[in-house]
């Protein structure tokens, strides 16, 4: 080998440079665990809410030793922005999908507007949108275009004064909808840079926030995040902020008498038609008439007064303040339905026609919110928007109470001081009122306010208050943003799957290790050493690039541990050979590491191929794995080729003699000769019944689909004691209509999936849903846990929701196509690569043979098997993942075998087909068997150890590398050869192919 100088001075550099990258994750972690032992210290467990309090102690320590140096100038701040990310599932946090509403794009640039051709538009864009693949805007233009005589430039819809630079009357379709789209795509940037600032505002480390192509979709990953709902508020809240004035309560006073009024008239109108009905259907017998009767009391006995109204008032508002009155949380929506009426809003006097209702922050005590009345416009369009904040800060009122202080610009400064010289001159008020709810509506007694400052005051937390003034500094969303698709992981678990984690990899690597030195002794030694360094490498590049450790990425590190054993395994067995051959040891050497590179480099393509396909459309997790097993792949052939090589030349050179078998291995799979095509007839009978037996239980039996496809809710909910899942299901079929809960590890785990409500988006809808889920569950739980215990995250959380999931209907359609293209395009991508590669359909014929074969029998199991198997086999993303890594090393295998069929070909043209054919597969039969038993030994420790969660993903591997082992020998190559036999020779002279199968 040239260059080993150099080959040596950059694995030196490069193994240190590794080793500073990971320093930084080994200070961190230090300096962590002093600030938990301080937190532990300083709050003890007889504390109450001691958990809460001790995360807040160990925050604080952190933040007071940030800045300060470590060692060598490196400060806590510092290392924590350059360690090895860790993803959700081994630190817990939260990770969301977040629509941004197109439609509310769309009917902002319109200004709201009412034209027909505009709302039946949008009306037809949202009912087609439920089943169809295509964006919302190319749904709009579409519905749009099919309507007689419309005009996107019509003044009514998008040429208005605020487009009017860009678009005229006389402009097409063809010629405005470009211009939309810009706009549309504008606002998305614009919503993305605002849950940006939000983001890094937060306190979250490590937090990552993307787009997702052009669909309006924006990914969230907050790993470390606790309080999920807090999260979720931070980015779903608009932050739409106004200021309005208001009226005062004896201005409306009259009005809500005469709404009273009306309202009782209405009703008691109601309860005479109702009689009458009543009386109409007394032919119909005495039975039914006592029927009839006991409804109609039923139905009129909700409301006991005469003041519909009046009745679900809680306290009245005082005089000239603008609190028009009290109601009940409870009777705010029934309310608000009264005063929207048209019979009601007809009574406003003509000078208030415009008037808005809105309710006040609601209080926590009384369980009552204040109703105000705003002075409303033709546009309703407040007099100053938040857009004018340049700054906010939390701080205290002149009462000591938490606050939010805002500074404007200079045009806003401006308005601000003619609202409040119009309020004092006027001794009225001013309602600041943020997403529709007025947080407090301030008097002004000393004259116009100059300056542009205001505040906000409420019944604010101190975290409510920083995050308040967080989102008015981000400025609002431009349009709603709904969270499509959710994944929430409890710290407690995540510290569970890193263990887990940690456990598996140890003993993979443990039993890779001796397995080499038993098969290769001393040459097994280095391959270890090798093998070594390339975990060193994994982890020094995925900490250097700033990438995300995940469970399956380690999941993804130990499988390539075990497939870059494949490497080793063939390089030693080709020199193997060549020793065989006679040849002194040096050339032996020389020679094997030289004819085993075109088959390690074909093979890591094919599975690099799947890889890459896998990061390009994997999420979460899923790219972890791929990110993980494209460095792999990278490093394995780096260590195999070279770092292998200066051990084995370096010893070599010393004129010592390097066996690569031991006692035990030395003649094992030597001088084999079975006759693998005379079994191909019976082979393609066995597959045949596998694969007719997996098709007839997909159509009957079908497959378990994960909601990552199907839509819905799962929660995984760990209970005190061990629990009966049949009894959840029952309980919990009262609450949502129909559940499915299923033991998930431990007998006190359950996994819950629901698709209840699962076309509906908004954080009230997802708040209700966790409510009816601790509501049904109360009989399982200790009697003592509350709400909060329940859903929040803690660290040393044992019960309640541990990990949820969310994935909308929509969304679920998008991840099922595109886990199809994923499938389809990898297969593609091998049958292009393989088909260049060896210059003959019939190799590509054969491996896609093979890899069909071998996706079939692995569906065929999940679908036989997943209402039997004592853990979950559900059909999600991580189970294409394991479909395309299977791919990955079916093709691994076959190519291998292929490679040495293209090179006995070139050696011996005077055989037949069928010896070459023959040869080539017992010679391979060593390196297929030794890989296949390693990778096996490997996954069977992660589906052992390495937690439930990655289990199922586990088992469909091992089915894959069984199955993928046995296909390449006894479905690709047989295929292929009888392809060739019906074709035309593998060689360029047309000579007739015989099936003779001797080997040599």
């Amino acid at each position: 080998m040239q260059n080993k100088g150099l080959i040596k001075v950059f694995a030196i550099l490069f193994g240190l440079v590794c080793l500073y990258q990971l320093s930084f994750t080994f200070l961190t972690n230090n300096v962590e665990s002093d600030a938990e032992e301080f937190a532990m210290q300083k709050v003890g467990e007889d504390v109450e809410n001691y958990s809460e309090l001790r995360d807040q102690a160990e925050a604080r320590y952190l933040d007071s030793i940030g800045d300060n140096e470590i060692i060598a100038g490196i400060t806590y701040d510092s290392a924590k922005d350059k360690e090895l990310n860790k993803g959700l599932d081994l630190k817990g946090g939260i990770n969301v999908i977040l629509q941004i509403s197109v439609r509310d794009i769309l009917s902002g640039l319109a200004n709201d507007s009412q034209d027909p051709a505009f709302r039946k538009a949008i009306a037809e864009a949202d009912k087609a949108q439920t089943d169809s693949q295509e964006n919302y805007v190319d749904l709009f233009f579409e519905a749009f275009n099919n309507i007689p005589n419309a005009k996107l430039a019509s003044p009514d819809v998008f040429a208005n004064k605020a487009l009017s630079s860009e678009i005229n009357f006389n402009m097409s379709n063809e010629e405005v909808e470009p211009i939309i789209r810009q706009k549309i795509d504008e606002s998305i940037t614009s919503a993305f840079e605002v849950l940006r600032k939000r983001i890094d505002k937060f306190g979250v480390t490590q937090p990552n926030i993307q787009r997702l192509g052009n669909s309006g979709r924006i990914l969230v990953e907050l790993p470390g995040a606790k309080d999920i709902s807090r999260v979720k508020n931070l980015l779903q809240s608009t932050a739409q902020l106004e200021f309005w004035h208001t009226y005062k309560s004896n201005e409306l006073g009259g009005f809500l008498v005469q709404a009273n009024n009306r309202l009782a008239e209405m009703k008691k109108s109601e309860e005479v038609t109702s009689e009458e009905e009543i009386d109409s259907a007394a032919t119909s017998g005495d039975n039914e008439i006592d029927d009839l009767l006991a409804d109609a009391e039923d139905s009129t006995s909700v409301e006991t007064g005469n003041n519909p109204l009046f009745d679900l008032m809680a306290s009245p508002g005082f005089q000239g303040g603008p609190v028009l009155a009290n109601f009940n949380v409870q009777d705010t929506a029934q309310v608000m339905d009264y005063l929207q009426m048209p019979q009601v809003r007809s009574l406003l006097p003509s000078e208030m026609r415009y008037a808005k209702f809105v309710w006040g922050v609601a209080d926590e005590d009384t369980e009552t919110a204040a109703l105000y009345a705003l002075k409303g416009n033709r546009n309703m369009e407040p007099p100053l928007s938040g857009g004018v904040i340049t700054d906010a800060q939390q701080t205290y009122d002149q009462l000591g109470r938490i606050a939010v202080s805002m500074q404007m610009d200079g045009t806003g400064a401006k308005i601000w001081e003619t609202m409040t010289g119009k309020a004092s001159a006027e001794q009225s008020q001013i309602a600041i009122v943020l997403d529709n709810i007025v947080y407090s509506a301030p008097g002004v007694s000393t004259g116009a306010i100059a300056g542009g400052r205001s505040e906000i005051t409420g019944d604010f937390t101190i975290t409510e208050g920083q995050d308040l003034a967080n989102v008015l500094r981000a400025g609002k969303l431009p349009a709603s943003a709904d969270i499509i698709q959710s994944e929430v992981v409890g710290p407690s678990l995540g510290q569970e799957a890193i263990d887990s984690g940690i456990m598996s990899f140890g003993i993979a690597l443990i039993l890779v290790l001796l397995w080499m030195i038993l098969y290769y002794g001393k040459a097994g030694v280095y391959a270890d050493i090798a093998l070594i360094v390339n975990i060193l490498f994994i982890f020094g590049i995925l900490a250097g690039l700033g990438a995300v450790l995940t469970l399956p990425g380690i999941a993804g590190i130990v499988l390539t541990i075990g497939m870059s054993v494949d490497a080793n395994v063939l390089i030693f067995e080709r020199i193997k050979e060549e020793l065989a051959k006679g040849k002194a040891q040096k050339e032996a050497i020389a020679d094997g590491f030289k004819n085993a590179l075109s088959s390690i480099l074909d093979a890591n393509i094919t599975t690099g191929l799947t890889g890459l396909i896998l990061f390009l459309l994997g999420t979460g997790p899923i790219k972890g794995f791929a990110t993980t097993l494209l460095i792999g792949i990278a490093t394995s052939l780096f260590t195999a080729i070279f770092i292998t090589r200066l051990f084995i030349d370096g010893y070599g050179t010393r004129g010592k003699s390097l066996d690569f078998s031991t006692s035990i291995t030395k003649n094992l799979f030597t001088n084999m000769n079975i006759d693998f095509l005379k079994k191909r007839k019976i082979a393609y009978i066995v597959s045949g019944l596998f694969i007719i037996v997996s098709i007839g239980s997909l159509f009957t039996q079908g497959l378990n689909e994960g909601v990552d496809f199907v839509g819905g809710r799962t929660y995984t909910v760990r209970f005190a004691d061990d629990v009966s899942p049949t009894a959840v299901e029952k309980d919990l079929a009262e609450v949502f209509g129909s559940a499915e809960a299923k033991t998930f590890g431990p007998n006190n785990q359950l996994k819950i999936t629901t698709k209840y409500k699962v076309d509906q988006e908004g954080a009230e809808v997802d708040e209700e849903i966790q409510r009816s889920l601790f509501d049904g569950l109360q009989s399982h739980l200790p009697a003592d846990i509350s709400y909060e215990e329940f859903v929040d995250g803690a660290d040393d959380k044992q019960v309640g929701v541990m990990k949820s999931m969310k994935v909308g209907a929509t969304i679920a359609d998008d991840i099922k196509n595109a886990s199809f293209w994923a499938v389809l395009g990898s297969l593609i991508v091998v049958f292009l690569y393989i088909l260049l590669r060896f210059r003959k359909w019939q190799f590509s014929l054969g491996a896609v043979a093979a890899v069909f074969h071998d996706v079939l029998v692995v569906l065929g199991i999940f679908s036989l098997l997943y209402k039997v198997m004592p853990f979950n086999m559900e059909i999600d993303q991580a189970f294409i993942a394991a479909i395309l890594t299977v791919i990955g090393y079916s093709l691994n295998d076959t190519v291998v075998v292929f490679d040495r069929i293209r090179e006995f070909v070139n050696e011996h043209s005077t055989w037949p087909l069928g010896k070459t054919v023959n040869a080539a597969l017992n010679s391979t039969l060593s390196r297929t068997l030794n890989t296949s038993l390693t990778t096996l030994v490997v996954l069977l420790a992660i589906f052992i150890f390495g937690g439930e969660s990655i289990r199922g993903f586990m088992f469909a591997l091992i089915i894959g590398v069984i199955v993928g082992t046995y296909s390449s020998l006894f479905i690709a190559t047989p295929v292929m050869f009888d392809s060739v036999k019906k074709k035309a020779s593998l060689e360029s002279k047309k000579e007739p192919v015989t099936e003779e199968a001797t080997t040599v």
